[in-house]
């Protein structure tokens, strides 16, 4: 039998990264090193650990194309787990036993990720829920170069899934609030279930905080925010009415988990830059002929942020009008209005972040607003001129009409003035690319002569 050295989880401080992603390419397969590491964090499962690692093996070995292996990272367990994990590192050459001596589902992947030698990374929970089925086209488009992440989904429309009402709410409102609060796309975050390229996590790992249950929802909100690319995977799923998740406690730490990485990516205080664009021959980094670069994706930014920021003014216009004048009313709903826009703008139109010239920007964009200001009142003042009196719907028409010229006016002095080309490039700050960055620990590679465990 086997006896492990207990194994510490790598550094989690300051360092210097690589600095881009490799171009996206197939993994290369080897006979001796393994594709895939799949790894089981388990804590006090000893019940359950020897069934359904070997039910994983079996698997593997029927329908895997090439090399694997399955890790058992144990998460401090106070049972027979230790015992039963050493077990079956002994008894089959494809598992790996890890222990840690502190516990975290988020601790134990990045240990283990971190230390594998492995080009496709994943893991799942004890338990298989997940129909084991799902578990080769999860990793093939990770194995062929196609995606950096992959999960599996039970929200998906042909997954099959057998669950209580209770878990099945809140899961859902879970995921609810990751799309309202964190603009998530992706459709399932707490599935436990799911692979990562290793060169992609030497990369995104250091940025993930977490340790414990939320590790892998943050995981994949930075992937995305940072432009990877997060494959789905429908799964069937069938609830373990045995597991031992404090559900509550889980989710006052996910949402705890929410307000941190909200905040960080609202202050662009995480830099995510050096993941974006980072595969060479990016397709939306070719011109076209005629156009200026980045025009498009500026223009369709710009407009969507124009037509929010148009309604929000005309509902301060109207509140504003029930007390004041059409002169003061107006000046009051678009200025705090082009504060809004401004803001919106710098952040998701032009991808300025960081606070960096924030105060200059809002001081140009008070020019831009009294350009504005100078186009609705004189049209305010000329329809006045006019016609003595008019209805309401003549004034919003009038004023629409204003605003549209001024929107254009705006949108070129945006561009060629207040956020020129290189604004993005040179704004200083946590989202800056020459900002300090968070490094990746150096660790060993994790073979199948453990260099930690002894006979």
């Amino acid at each position: 039998m086997r006896t492990h050295t207990p194994l510490e989880a790598p550094p989690e401080t300051p360092g210097t990264p690589p600095q881009t992603l490799p171009a996206r390419a197939p993994v290369t397969v080897g006979r001796s090193r393994p594709v895939l590491d799949v790894v089981v964090p388990v804590y006090n499962e000893e019940a359950d650990l020897e069934r359904c690692v070997r039910r994983l093996h079996d698997h593997l070995t029927r329908t895997f194309p090439y090399p694997f292996r399955i890790t058992i990272a144990d998460n401090a367990s106070t049972d027979r787990t230790p015992e039963i994990s050493a077990r079956l590192d002994d008894g089959i050459d494809e598992v790996t036993a890890v222990r840690l001596e502190q516990k975290g589902r988020g601790r134990a992947l990045r240990t283990v990720w971190s230390m594998s030698g492995a080009p496709v990374l994943a893991y799942m929970d004890v338990d298989l829920s997940t129909d084991l089925n799902a578990l080769l086209p999860l990793v093939a488009p990770l194995i062929s170069g196609h995606s950096d992440l992959a999960i599996g989904s039970r929200l998906a429309r042909s997954s099959r899934v057998v669950r209580g009402p209770k878990r099945e709410f809140i899961s859902r409102a879970y995921n609810l609030i990751l799309r309202g609060s964190l603009a998530a796309r992706f459709s399932d975050a707490q599935c436990g279930f799911k692979a990562i390229r290793k060169d992609v996590a030497e990369r995104l790992l250091p940025l993930v905080e977490d340790t414990g249950w939320f590790f892998d929802t943050e995981m994949l909100v930075l992937a995305e925010r940072a432009g990877l690319r997060i494959h789905e995977v429908p799964v069937d799923w069938v609830d373990d009415p045995d597991s031992t998740v404090h559900i509550l406690r889980t989710a006052t730490e996910d949402l705890k988990g929410v307000w941190r990485v909200g905040r960080a990516l609202a202050t662009g205080a995480l830099p995510l830059d050096r993941l974006r664009r980072p595969f060479g021959d990016d397709p939306r980094d070719r011109g076209l002929s005629g156009v200026p670069g980045g025009l498009a994706r500026q223009l369709v930014g710009f407009c969507v942020v124009g037509a929010l920021s148009t309604l929000v003014y005309l509902l301060l216009y109207s509140l504003f009008r029930l007390g004041t004048g059409p002169q003061v009313a107006n000046a009051l709903a678009l200025l705090l209005s082009a504060l809004g826009n401004t803001a919106a703008n710098r952040r998701l139109t032009f991808g300025v972040r960081g606070r960096d010239r924030a105060v200059r920007h809002q001081a140009q964009g008070l020019v831009v607003f009294a350009i504005g200001l100078a186009l609705t009142s004189g049209s305010l003042a000329a329809l006045d001129a006019a016609s003595g009196t008019r209805a309401h719907s003549t004034e919003l028409a009038v004023l629409i009409a204003a605003n549209l010229a001024a929107t254009v006016l705006r949108f070129l002095l945006f561009r060629a003035w207040v956020f020129p080309a290189d604004s993005a490039d040179s704004a200083g700050g946590a989202g800056s690319a020459d900002s300090a960055d968070i490094g990746a620990p150096t660790v060993p590679d994790l073979t199948d002569d453990n260099p930690r465990t002894t006979r």
